[in-house]
């Protein structure tokens, strides 16, 4: 199969540019034809660049126009046409029109998603079906985009709370491993000479030890982050990796609570506007994990969902759950038989989502201080193993 640019005229005169995959000209020509187009220009498409995930401002961007769209009653592949003719970025725009052209040629907007599915988020189509299917598109990309926001506020904390003390530690380590391959090593005879043959204090031959293997350390260190990587790549690759990396998140010390607090606070949400949509319980535990792209919370979920439907009550049937804790599900029951399940979702995203807030500020207040006193305390040893013989051999004179 090849790709085809085209430009052709609709029905109603209107110019309609965008790609179409085929085997031949002619053979494009026909699928065109049968869009009920009028084919003005028709040529080979060139290679494209490998593809990759959209900018996060920029699919910010976009969900933020997008939902402004739908908010206004505007169907999908047309507020898309209109999204592309106000984003600067060409290749943005090229992917906004070809998903237009899928959805009117009468594809579903999860596949349409999923065959882009490197520029997007994961699960990003199906949040879009699920806020389709349900009536609150609008609702759910605005509840996406304050997550997104919330998301990148995360990062922003973080960045800002390590950028300082990284670029510390990264300047202490040049100039610690300069020393030690360097300076270190001349000092050693003339220490060991200043203490008469007397043996070294255990920081300082520890340092002079590490000074000659400093290249092997650092060795050692980039194997073991480059190792970090590649696993942490694997796992994403498939849903059982996906929970275990999740795990592993959630028993990090504060990125622990920020992120279970962030999965859940979106999943109330994402649930409560299903109910409004007249959804079912165990559609909107299936349908709401997919907007916290939680690879755990799915599958609970849908464990829940199928107890729900054998009879059991949502109690029972999340006894096992790791993730989802039993308040979550409690004020759930709680709500379905006072008739209050929506409020009581609602009410859940906003004690969520206000636990993020609170997580993010004690992130940022700890970070910093902890990172300094970390790279401070490092390059104190390494100056304090070499002032010891000093301090040794002043003690011995003054004592003399």
């Amino acid at each position: 199969m090849a790709t085809f640019e085209y430009s052709a005229m609709t029905a109603s005169d209107r110019l309609m540019k965008g790609i179409i995959e085929a085997g031949s000209v002619q053979e494009a020509t026909e699928l065109l034809e049968q869009m009920r187009l009028k084919v003005n220009s028709l040529e080979k498409a060139l290679p494209e660049r490998p593809k990759t995930l959209i900018a996060r401002t920029e699919f910010l961007l976009f969900n933020q126009q997008l939902a402004s769209l739908t908010k206004a009653g505007i169907p999908l592949e047309k507020g898309l046409r209109e999204l592309s003719k106000d984003v600067a970025s060409r290749p943005m725009r090229k992917l906004i029109d070809s998903i237009a052209i899928d959805l009117e040629a009468g594809m579903s907007i999860e596949r349409a998603f999923e065959k882009r599915k490197e520029h997007f988020p994961p699960l990003y189509g199906r949040m879009l079906k699920a806020g389709v299917e349900t009536g609150r598109l609008s609702e759910m990309l605005t509840s996406l985009n304050r997550h997104i926001e919330i998301t990148n506020q995360t990062r922003r904390i973080v960045f800002e709370a390590t950028a300082y003390p990284a670029v510390v530690f990264v300047m202490g380590s040049v100039i610690m491993t300069f020393m030690m391959l360097f300076l270190i090593p001349k000092f050693e005879g003339i220490l060991r000479e200043m203490l008469g043959g007397n043996q070294l204090p255990a920081l300082t031959q520890l340092v002079l030890s590490l000074s000659g293997h400093v290249l092997y350390f650092w060795l050692v260190i980039g194997c073991l982050v480059a190792g970090l990587v590649a696993v942490n790549t694997i796992f994403r690759s498939f849903p059982e990796g996906r929970r275990i990396r999740e795990a592993i998140i959630l028993h990090i010390p504060a990125f622990g609570a920020l992120y279970h607090s962030t999965i859940l606070s979106k999943m109330a949400e994402a649930m409560a506007m299903m109910v409004a949509a007249g959804c079912d319980m165990p559609t909107c535990l299936r349908l709401g994990p997919d907007a916290t792209g939680s690879e755990t919370l799915r599958k609970e979920g849908d464990i829940i969902a199928g107890q729900i439907e054998k009879g059991a009550g949502i109690l029972d049937a999340g006894q096992f759950c790791r993730v989802m804790p039993r308040f979550f599900l409690y004020s759930i029951q709680l709500g379905s038989q006072r008739n209050e399940l929506q409020d009581n979702l609602r009410s859940l995203g906003d004690m969520y989502a206000q636990q993020v807030r609170s997580a993010q500020t004690r992130l940022q207040g700890l970070l910093l201080p902890v990172m300094i006193i970390i790279v401070g305390f490092f390059i104190m040893l390494c100056i304090l193993a070499m002032f010891l013989p000093m301090i040794r051999i002043i003690t011995t004179l003054n004592v003399g």
